[in-house]
């Protein structure tokens, strides 16, 4: 059976810089009816391993170590056995909401992941925070984006260890290039496509952050 892949939104809470926010976080299943990857373990690891069903995790990866798309990945992984992946840069940010709990092994630009016959690439897009990555699908047609690329524009760039000047370099030599039909599945709300968004570009940098 090919991959597919599966959205579960989880609610908490994001803090970063002194701030507290209720979100909804996208939790991303790629995998078919033995095996999976779980893209961004937020806030509850009980409802994605009642997602999951019994299938093998082969691992968690996290596209960015902001605490709302990291806060479930350690009980996830004790309950499944599943590594957390994590690109190096973030871990400093990592450390903000696990201080006690390492990952496990760096993902890293170019690295692929295959689950259920299907390869995912890591694209280092950093600009919201240094290690932020994406996961390029091409066999689904499909990103994944974390909080770099959203439905109408980049992630947020105004809290600590982000960049607006980064993020756009990322967006625009990493993302943009994508097929256009790409499906963009993004860390928050709804999905887009790199059609869609690409026109944005100059739109976006004028406006600045």
């Amino acid at each position: 059976m090919a991959a597919r892949i599966e959205h579960l939104v989880t609610s908490g809470e994001f803090s970063l810089d002194g701030g507290t926010w209720e979100v909804d976080n996208n939790v991303w299943i790629v995998g078919d009816d033995e095996e999976a990857l779980v893209i961004d373990a937020a806030h509850d690891a009980d409802a994605i391993a009642a997602a999951l069903g019994g299938r093998r995790l082969l691992a968690i990866v996290s596209t960015h170590a902001h605490n709302d798309h990291v806060d479930a990945a350690p009980a996830l992984a004790d309950l499944t056995g599943a590594p957390i992946l994590l690109h190096p840069a973030d871990e400093v940010l990592w450390r903000q909401t696990h201080p006690d709990r390492q990952p496990d092994a760096p993902l890293t630009d170019g690295r692929q992941l295959t689950v259920a016959g299907t390869t995912l690439t890591v694209l280092h897009t950093p600009g919201h925070s240094p290690g932020a990555v994406s996961l390029h699908a091409p066999d689904l047609g499909a990103v994944f984006t974390g909080d770099t690329l959203f439905a109408g524009g980049p992630g947020a760039t105004g809290r600590s260890f982000s960049s607006f000047p980064t993020i756009i370099d990322s967006i625009r030599d990493r993302l943009l290039t994508l097929p256009p039909e790409t499906v963009v599945h993004t860390g928050h709300g709804d999905s887009t496509t790199i059609a869609t968004e690409s026109p944005a570009l100059p739109a976006w940098i004028a406006r600045g952050h």
